[in-house]
């Protein structure tokens, strides 16, 4: 009997080496990084006290006068996506139901101004700024907006991760 409570004590042992070496580590999970997106068109200078003056672009600046309010955001977002081709890369938004149909009727009802966008990205959201003005030439009534960014390919890569991040946080909360 002797002989059971010593091996016994032994495993016990064992065990409690084990524990204390492998120990029980509570993972830190890394917060997912979250983008921001706010696309506003391009206002008439009639529309003044609604309107903001913003400059895009860095090495060739572009004074834009833009509504205070957005026509779309994050929210509308379904998919972000990163286009490569061979001058560089561009950024694929794709929005949902109700954003398409506002990106069509403002690209339809405002040919020749701009739809200017701006980002912003990472754990704190602290980095941003406008992105892109593109000139609206014709209707989308895809849906869909791509757009060349002024921004390098590791802020374009953080920036689309962290669009998705929203749309999944975003379905996730619908769902539930």
């Amino acid at each position: 009997m002797k002989v059971c409570a010593r091996r016994f004590n032994t495993y016990l042992v064992l065990v409690a080496v084990l524990v204390c070496f492998c120990g029980c580590h509570t993972a830190k999970k890394k917060p997912k990084d979250l983008s921001l997106l706010r696309i506003h068109l391009e206002a008439g200078s009639s529309e003044a006290g609604m309107t903001d003056n913003v400059s895009v672009l860095r090495t060739h600046p572009l004074s834009v006068t833009i509504g205070h309010n957005p026509a779309l955001t994050e929210a509308n977002v379904v998919l972000a996506s990163i286009i490569d081709s061979p001058g560089g890369f561009s950024v694929d938004i794709k929005f949902d139901e109700s954003g398409a149909l506002m990106l069509e009727q403002y690209t339809a009802a405002n040919p020749g101004r701009h739809l200017v966008i701006f980002g912003q990205w990472g754990e704190k959201i602290a980095d941003g700024r406008w992105l892109a003005a593109p000139l609206i030439t014709h209707r989308l009534s895809n849906g869909q907006i791509a757009f060349t960014p002024d921004m390098s390919r590791a802020e374009a890569d953080r920036f689309v991760l962290g669009l998705n991040n929203v749309v999944a946080k975003n379905q996730n909360g619908l769902i539930k």
